[in-house]
């Protein structure tokens, strides 16, 4: 009997589990671009149609593999709206009773094929490194979750950047050389662009007509959507950005949105690219000296500890965990995060940066627009939102604990034990941003002050109940209880001033 191969505009991938386990003699795939996933959350334009096209690519090949592929575009007539009506309607077409799925990345969508009145095999999703059982395992009996210790681990299982039982270089960890800014070059090269070809060029016009309203900049588009593409953007940043990566990871700059990043992470959430052969050439790269120890090390860290410890939680937490909301923050989203007017230079810049491209990198995302979004209090499942909306690599399983647990603080402590927020001083070290400010990043209080500045001790003093006994941020009440009263109050009174006016509207 014929069953249903359900295949994820995010599981783009030959070696899908779903269709390890179908028969390509009888079996027939399903693949539907629908409007109830590209309008859950208002997508960045070019985030649709980076999967839109991927779609109509990977369907394709696997049409010339020799599978049958009923394949649903956004604007044909029988198009039912949403992946469960899509699946009843194939499921009648072709009579099948049975659809093989490999385990989608969000709660809401496992739940919608669970509730379906077919029969649903969820398949464990394969093309990760750690299983969510092998995650639960080594959770088990943990008082606290940590990444560097699940990172070695991983070490350990793939054996990169090993060195027998120990890590290569002598330590697990080379971030400390990790964290210098940059400066200005004109020589350093961008990711390629991919050519335009007539699936891309239908897609865009079918985004342009239908997602006009959304935020974000759709043209030019410069993503590519096909594996062969994909390889090739890891490939330059093996060759010219790999070198340099470790150095200058966190630094930001106003003309140079890519520096030395790899920009290849929408590519592996949508399954064209596999973490373990990326992280392979990362380690060939330095095996035969092209790329330093320090840089190899941060970028494998990034996937084989970060990616897969973020999934691990996603899955561990289970689906009450966009709902959560630890500090009880409970401001609206300001309208700068949707491209309003504001005076602060770097929120100005990273918000412009998402618009255009529907990218940004992780210290922009974690330091600038989310550090902000905590200091000043904003509901965090606003902040979920946004983030999932506007980056092209945003799936909820990777951004949902990088938002709600690494910057917004939201799980209590979770993913990390305190808040990861700075004043002005952080953002002025690593970028370029402050240099053109309309604020004065040295000031302290008054009408110029930073806002980061005040809002830092702002968040420090309305949840000392909370953070002063954690043994990270004990200093930094030392510091604030060493200043004179009528200067701390004077931060507060600044402070607030400044987050009534955003509240009310003014530009800020």
């Amino acid at each position: 009997m014929v069953r249903l191969v359900l295949v994820l505009g995010d599981q783009l991938s030959g070696t899908l589990s779903a269709l390890a386990q179908a028969d390509k003699a009888r079996d027939v795939v399903v693949m539907a671009e629908v409007g109830a996933e590209a309008g859950y959350v208002p997508h960045h334009p070019k985030k649709i149609a980076f999967i839109f096209a991927a779609m109509r690519k990977f369907a394709d090949a696997l049409r010339e593999d020799g599978w049958q592929v009923a394949y649903t575009r956004l604007d044909d007539g029988n198009n039912a709206g949403s992946i469960p009506a899509e699946l009843l309607r194939r499921a009648q077409e072709f009579g099948a009773h049975q659809v093989l799925a490999t385990q989608p990345g969000e709660w809401r969508l496992i739940q919608a094929l669970q509730d379906m009145p077919l029969h649903v095999t969820l398949l464990p999703d394969s093309r990760f490194l750690c299983s969510n059982d092998e995650f639960s395992d080594w959770a088990q009996g943990r008082k606290s979750l940590r990444m560097e210790y699940f990172y070695r681990e991983m070490r350990r299982k793939t054996g990169l950047l090993m060195d027998g039982d120990q890590p290569e270089g002598g330590k697990w960890n080379f971030d400390h050389d990790n964290r210098k800014p940059a400066k200005g070059d004109l020589f350093r090269q961008a990711p390629p662009a991919a050519p335009s070809d007539s699936v891309v060029d239908e897609v865009l016009d079918l985004v342009a007509a239908r997602f006009a309203d959304n935020f974000g900049q759709l043209r030019p588009f410069t993503f590519h959507t096909d594996r062969a593409g994909a390889l090739r953007a890891l490939d330059h940043f093996i060759t010219h950005a790999l070198p340099d990566f470790g150095t200058y990871q966190d630094a930001m700059l106003s003309d140079d949105p890519y520096l030395y990043h790899a920009v290849i992470g929408l590519y592996l959430n949508a399954g064209l690219l596999h973490p373990l052969e990326v992280c392979q050439r990362a380690e060939a790269a330095y095996k035969r000296g092209h790329a330093p120890l320090n840089s190899v090390e941060g970028f494998i860290r990034q996937i084989i500890g970060w990616r897969e410890f973020i999934r691990g939680i996603y899955f561990l937490e289970g689906p009450d965990y966009t709902s959560r909301n630890a500090l009880d923050h409970r401001r609206d989203l300001p309208a700068l995060y949707w491209g309003g007017a504001t005076r602060m230079n770097c929120l100005s810049h990273a918000v412009g940066q998402t618009r255009d491209l529907a990218y940004a990198h992780h210290i922009q995302r974690l330091m600038v627009t989310g550090n902000f979004a905590l200091l000043a209090g904003v509901d965090p499942a606003q902040v979920h939102e946004w983030y999932l909306a506007v980056y092209a690599d945003a799936f909820e399983w990777v951004e949902a604990p990088n938002t709600l647990g690494m910057s917004q603080f939201a799980d209590g402590g979770v993913v990390g034990s305190k808040p990861y927020v700075s004043s002005g001083a952080y953002i002025d070290r690593m970028s370029d941003y402050c240099k053109s400010c309309h604020y004065k990043v040295k000031d302290k209080t008054g009408a110029r002050a930073c806002p980061f500045n005040l809002l830092y001790w702002h968040l420090l003093d309305r949840h000392r109940d909370r953070f002063a006994k954690n043994p990270r941020m004990a200093q930094m009440y030392r510091t604030w209880d060493r200043m004179d009263d009528a200067h701390c109050q004077k931060v507060l009174d600044d402070a607030g001033a400044f987050l009534g006016r955003m509240d009310q509207g003014d530009v800020v």
